[in-house]
């Protein structure tokens, strides 16, 4: 598909009486790759869970593929996007290939059980995410970082046209850190999906996202592509510290100072 898959307009997000983000006009189309990028408490996380329908905005309106999202029933929301939260909490622990299959819960209808091709697909993305000899552990036994690459692989067997990753490399070592951001950006790429993640690494965002979403402390936003947003004024006016752009052998770095 193209044209646009999620949109906001004057969306503006609140917590008690601080405004978080204000008059927010956005379009993610089919096939980018959005990084969310602001300092502790900016309202990276509240955008993510508005956007999923799961906390009511303070002011505006949200569109999936069009169609308001409050016209949405739970399920269709579920197979149009998917949400990766910071923590993840089980509320009810099982194993990890149980854990896994839940992704497939929005394709079933009441009474539905997995098939063999859902268990197929869940163990080659386990195999994907280097948990293929986890399958039958219990998920409470897994260190952060393996219940983080379970979280993602659950998230991509639901299939989504839109991924919503709340820091989706927490808690990950620099190997399976670009292992994760690899599978994401393939699976965009690929499938035609779309990503908006949050993300704290500048040079892991520059480098795997297109598009950049930024949210000041004041409410601000701004928005657009990676090469107009990713300057070091811009970007020390967002951390409120000075960033200076550097580049190595072709390739362009941000480090603070």
């Amino acid at each position: 598909m193209t044209g646009s898959l999620l949109r906001c307009e004057n969306l503006s997000i609140a917590a008690g009486n601080r405004c978080l983000i204000g008059h927010l006009d956005l379009n993610i189309q089919y096939g980018q790759r959005w990084a969310v990028l602001g300092m502790n408490g900016a309202g990276k996380t509240t955008l993510l869970q508005t956007l999923a329908g799961l906390l009511p905005a303070h002011q505006g309106q949200i569109y999936l593929n069009d169609q308001a999202l409050q016209q949405k029933s739970r399920r269709e929301i579920a197979l149009k996007l998917g949400l990766l939260f910071q923590d993840q909490h089980e509320l009810f622990p099982g194993t990890v290939m149980e854990t896994i299959l839940t992704g497939r819960h929005p394709h079933l209808r009441a009474w539905q059980w997995e098939s063999a091709d859902d268990k197929a697909r869940a163990r080659a993305l386990l195999a994907t995410v280097d948990l293929h000899d986890y399958a039958q552990r219990q998920v409470t036994t897994l260190s952060g970082g393996e219940r983080r690459r379970l979280g993602i692989a659950t998230v991509l067997l639901q299939d989504p046209d839109l991924l919503l990753l709340d820091e989706p490399v927490n808690h990950l070592d620099l190997h399976h850190q670009q292992t994760i951001l690899q599978l994401l950006d393939s699976t965009v790429r690929k499938k035609n999906k779309s990503l908006l993640m949050v993300m704290h690494d500048i040079n892991l965002s520059a480098h795997y996202c297109d598009h950049m979403l930024m949210i000041f402390n004041n409410g601000k936003t701004r928005q657009g592509s990676a090469a107009e947003l990713l300057q070091e004024e811009i970007l020390s006016e967002l951390y409120q510290h000075r960033i200076r752009r550097l580049s190595h052998e072709g390739r362009t770095y941000f480090s603070s100072i």
